[in-house]
C-alpha cells in the first residue's frame, strides 16, 4: 500500500501540475547529492514517504489495524524576487513562485482518495527546508504534508504469509501483502486453493440427518 499511494500521488501531480513544473517524481535524494544540479531542474515536485505515525487496532480481535501514514511533497521553486527586484522592494515583492506552486499541490492533494481504499489525505505542516541563491536567482524548497489511514490485516496466531499462487500467466499479484515472501524462501504457509464451487443442502424437518435437496453453484473461469 505505501508504494501504492506514492505512486498515486505522483500520478495526480503529474497530471494536474501539468506545465507547472519540469519534473515530478520520487525523491530520490537530488536535494542531497547535487544541489546545484537540482535546481537547474526546477519548477520541481518530488514525493517521499515521511513513515507510519501510529498503528491502532480496528476491533478487539485485533486481527485488523488502522494505520496512519505520512507522506512528504517537497516542492523547489525559483523565487519570483530576484536580486534586482529585492533591491527595488515595493508592494508584491515575494517568493510568490514558491508560495504559488505550494498552494497548488495542496489544493491538488486536499481531501483526495486516489482511487485507493485510504481515507481522504489530510494536509498537515508546510515547512521551509531551506532557501538558497544561484547567481542572481533565489530559490527555495518547501516539504507538505499530508496523512492518510488505511488498514492492514494481521496475520492469525502462529500463523506464517500465504503468498499467492501464479495466475495462468504464471504472474503473481503484486498487490497481494504476502506477495513479498513469494521468492524469500522463508517459512510460508499453504495458500488457500481456488474456491470452485459451494454445495448447499437441504434438510426438510423433521430431519432424519439425510439431505433432502442438494444444489451445487460452480464458478466460471
Amino acid at each position: 500500500m505505501i508504494a501504492l499511494i506514492e505512486n498515486a500521488l505522483i500520478q495526480r501531480l503529474q497530471q494536474g501540475l501539468g506545465q507547472l513544473v519540469r519534473e515530478v517524481g520520487s525523491y530520490s535524494g537530488e536535494l542531497d547529492d547535487d544541489l546545484p544540479e537540482a535546481i537547474r531542474r526546477f519548477p520541481a515536485v518530488w514525493v517521499t514517504f515521511g513513515g507510519i505515525v501510529d498503528s491502532k487496532p480496528r476491533s478487539t480481535s485485533r486481527q485488523q489495524y488502522r494505520v496512519q501514514g505520512q507522506y512528504v511533497v517537497m516542492v523547489g521553486e525559483r523565487s519570483v524576487r530576484s536580486h534586482q527586484a529585492g533591491r527595488q522592494g515595493g508592494p508584491g515583492a515575494g517568493e510568490v513562485g514558491s508560495y504559488a506552486l505550494v498552494r497548488a499541490v495542496r489544493r491538488l492533494l486536499t481531501e483526495q482518495d486516489l482511487g485507493l481504499d485510504i481515507s481522504p489525505l489530510n494536509p498537515g505542516k508546510v515547512r521551509t527546508l531551506f532557501n538558497t541563491r544561484l547567481a542572481d536567482q533565489a530559490f527555495s524548497v518547501f516539504a507538505c504534508e499530508f496523512a492518510c489511514s488505511w488498514l492492514e490485516q494481521a496475520l492469525p496466531l502462529g500463523g506464517w504469509p500465504t503468498p499467492p499462487l501464479p495466475d495462468a500467466q504464471g504472474l503473481i499479484d503484486a498487490s497481494h501483502p504476502d506477495a513479498v515472501f513469494s521468492l524469500a524462501h522463508g517459512q510460508t504457509g499453504v495458500a488457500d486453493p481456488p474456491l470452485l464451487g459451494i454445495g448447499l443442502n437441504y434438510h426438510l424437518s423433521p430431519d432424519d440427518g439425510q439431505a433432502d435437496a442438494q444444489d451445487m453453484l460452480r464458478s466460471t473461469p
